[in-house]
């Protein structure tokens, strides 16, 4: 995500990055060339503006131009900003406690992803602790409360529902009824969309919510939109009030013009993206790591975060002491392919790596196709995954055909693996027993050996 603003803004920082001296013309250059970066990444006008404004009149004073290390400290002030515009610090939901009912309505048009997102939410909450329930009260889009019902079951939470109803609040109200009879601290409410913003979507939805209450008044939009995202908002916070925005297929936006522009222009919050299509693909909107991104310096809190929200720490202690006796086999590496796919996909990882954000060609992610790899090592026996040197020619023949790979994939991939036994072999001999539990204590070790390799 943000892959050519990332790129533009790391080569407009080399104006003044590293620098012992810098002057004005520096400075303007740079923010010139992030300038362009913004516009073509379909950032707000008025707020290019004002970023281009307040960078120059902070920058060019005797604070950066005399520092000690003024490149630095520019690159701080355009970090400070970034993460400003993208909403300063966390904005987290705000719920009653567990004993009470909390309500959450989810707006947005049709396309959106919101229904989806729904489900996404209550997953995440479940996960928190809490107890939620998804009302189905879009009554209008065809398949509408099925298509909620089966992501509700996927999520395993209980949905609200009445085929055939018409009024969307007699059934918000017969979902809360049934919420506090099922102790369900938390109803997400899942409302009317179209195509467009009209009248009668802002006249049901304003009924919906005088009756809700809502504790949060949630907007779903589409980040590869761009700017008419931010406009979609902003209508929807004049008409119905909001008091956050969701952006879906994050994942997708290389721009990253609604999430600058937002709450610059609508003053809402960026509260949670979904970054893929998975029920497990949305996270909570962080500025300041996001920001971080955007200037190449990574993101290695959220990787972190990744990890061990997948990682077994029995397993990931068994794994050090085979890496550190140098025992590992083709069944832990299957493991590990199989914890490192639920992390993410390979791009989204690297760009989380200082440094490391749109390096990644299409070729190395070609290399570490987690997937063909995953169905050449489930085309052996346990025997085989156990003892990788008994993989002749005949074997390595007979698993190409059942992979539906070539003998050279296969091959490829058992080299590989050598490799990084070789590697954890040295490391144990020159007593980094450190590095090799780090590597171990982290899904991720055999893939970026591999694309390496």
């Amino acid at each position: 995500m943000f892959d050519k603003l990332t790129l533009k803004v790391r080569d407009a920082l080399r104006f003044v990055a590293g620098k012992s001296h810098i002057s004005e013309k520096n400075i303007v250059d740079a923010v010139d060339a992030i300038k362009i970066a913004l516009l073509e990444a379909d950032v707000n006008v008025r707020v290019v503006r004002r970023f281009v404004n307040s960078t120059i009149e902070e920058t060019k004073g005797e604070k950066v131009l005399r520092a000690v290390d003024p490149g630095q400290q520019f690159v701080k002030i355009v970090h400070d900003k970034i993460t400003a515009y993208l909403g300063g610090g966390e904005q987290a939901l705000v719920l009653k406690n567990k004993d009470q009912v909390s309500v959450i309505l989810m707006l947005g048009l049709q396309g959106s992803g919101k229904t989806t997102s729904s489900a996404k939410l209550a997953l995440r909450l479940k996960k928190e602790g809490r107890k939620p329930l998804l009302a189905a009260c879009d009554l209008v889009r065809p398949a509408a409360i099925e298509q909620l019902s089966v992501l509700a079951a996927q999520v395993d939470v209980p949905v609200y529902r009445e085929d055939g109803a018409k009024d969307p609040v007699k059934v918000f109200n017969a979902a809360l009824s049934w919420a506090k009879k099922n102790l369900i601290d938390t109803v997400i409410v899942d409302t009317t969309g179209r195509l467009q913003v009209d009248d009668v979507m802002m006249e049901e939805l304003s009924r919906v919510k005088a009756a809700a209450k809502p504790d949060e008044l949630l907007l779903v939009a589409d980040s590869m939109t761009g700017q008419s995202a931010v406009d979609i908002a902003k209508t929807f916070d004049e008409k119905i009030g909001l008091s956050g925005v969701i952006l879906t297929k994050f994942d997708s936006d290389t721009r990253g013009g609604a999430a600058l522009s937002l709450k610059t222009v609508t003053g809402k919050p960026l509260k949670f993206v979904g970054t893929g299509e998975k029920p497990e693909d949305f996270e909570v909107f962080y500025p300041e790591r996001f920001a971080n991104r955007i200037l190449g310096m990574g993101d290695v809190v959220s990787l972190v975060e990744k990890a061990q929200a997948v990682i077994d720490q029995k397993e990931a202690l068994a794994l050090q002491q085979k890496m550190l006796k140098n025992d590992l086999t083709l069944e832990d590496m299957l493991s590990q392919l199989r914890a490192v796919k639920k992390m993410g996909s390979v791009r989204e990882m690297m760009d989380m790596l200082p440094g490391m954000a749109g390096q990644v060609s299409d070729d190395d992610i070609e290399k570490a196709n987690f997937k063909k790899q995953e169905v050449i090592l489930c085309s052996m026996t346990l025997k085989e995954r156990a003892n990788y040197l008994i993989i002749g020619p005949s074997r390595r023949a007979r698993i190409a055909r059942g992979s539906g790979t070539s003998v050279a994939e296969v091959a490829r991939l058992l080299k590989q693996f050598e490799k990084m036994r070789n590697m954890m072999k040295k490391m144990a001999k020159m007593g980094r027993s450190a590095n090799a539990a780090r590597l171990g204590g982290m899904p991720g070790a055999f893939p970026s050996g591999m694309m390496r390799g």
